[in-house]
């Protein structure tokens, strides 16, 4: 049985591979996509979402694939599902800092700490804080309440924030997708934390931006594919919402020309949620040796991706 692994991780589980097992180790999305041609298992999980799609594309015998990505975006699911290939992916590895980072924007705009900082940068004295809203009985709605969106939650909870999820199955007292559009106009802040699917394509557009609270903020550490960008830079301008905290956007790197850096009260992190820890590859190599040994003994998979739905 061969699997192909990258280089990065060899130090971390070379030496708990089981006997008998033929890796091959890849330093480039080049090496990956030629050693990956007669593999069975494949951790190919590249800078460039192309490269990881091309990598995977080529590996026709390929029974298992592995990434440490909760988010698909880059792997062709419909041939995945042909081939009859196994996908698993890494929810949970980034949940706690992604969940952290979704609590340091809901506060940063309540707080308006981008002000705060470019007034210091500035050398300025201020004795009007720029942002005086406190999370004591204000309101969130998740949309998309798993792993991540469940973290958040439970913080922004400790806030005393009152807390509405979003789930497919509307259960533990959340909303379903038909459900939560009516009730947005509930809400202070609006918090994106759903896997990105066809059917959350521009999730959010015009309507929901016309129909929330001028005072609410949209909070944005899904992707960047469930936002109509246009309408939220027109809502922005317009002053519709309050502002937006974006941790992702499409497409990434957003163009410098771009108009959305440059909307009025849009706070850019550049997609660092998940970048922002030390323990990303420990988890992320633990879970593939949890799910190798699994995988050899013919057993059910940790996170193992429903392809039909996207996640």
């Amino acid at each position: 049985m061969k699997a192909v692994l990258p280089a990065l991780a060899r130090r971390l589980i070379g030496p708990q591979l089981p006997a008998g097992l033929d890796v091959a180790w890849f330093t480039n999305h080049e090496e990956a996509t030629a050693m990956v041609a007669d593999a069975d298992i494949a951790w190919v999980d590249m800078q460039r979402p192309a490269w990881t799609a091309e990598a995977v594309a080529a590996g026709s015998t390929l029974k298992w694939v592995s990434t440490i990505y909760a988010g698909l975006d880059a792997f062709p699911l419909a041939l995945l599902k042909e081939r009859g290939t196994v996908l698993t992916n890494g929810v949970g590895i980034n949940a706690i800092a992604v969940a952290e980072y979704a609590v340091m924007g809901v506060l940063a705009a309540a707080k308006r700490f981008d002000e705060v900082v470019r007034i210091a940068d500035r050398h300025e004295w201020t004795i009007t804080a720029p942002g005086q809203i406190e999370l004591l009985d204000t309101t969130a709605l998740i949309i998309g309440y798993g792993a991540i969106g469940k973290l958040i939650g439970d913080r922004l909870a400790a806030f005393g924030v009152a807390v509405t999820g979003v789930t497919r199955s509307g259960r533990d007292g959340t909303l379903t997708p038909d459900q939560w559009p009516a009730r947005i106009g509930d809400f202070d802040w609006v918090i994106l934390a759903a896997p990105s699917t066809d059917q959350t394509k521009a999730l959010l557009g015009a309507d929901e931006f016309t129909a929330m609270k001028n005072s609410a903020w949209l909070i944005n550490i899904a992707r960047g594919d469930m936002v109509d960008q246009d309408a939220l830079i027109e809502a922005l301008t317009k002053r519709r919402i309050a502002g937006a905290f974006l941790d992702v956007v499409t497409p990434e790197p957003l163009p410098p020309e771009h108009p959305l850096w440059s909307a009025p009260n849009a706070i850019h992190t550049m997609h660092l949620s998940g970048r922002s820890q030390t323990k990303m590859f420990q988890r992320a190599t633990a879970l593939f040796l949890r799910n190798l040994k699994a995988f050899m003994a013919g057993e059910p998979l940790e996170n193992q991706v429903d392809l039909d739905a996207g996640y």
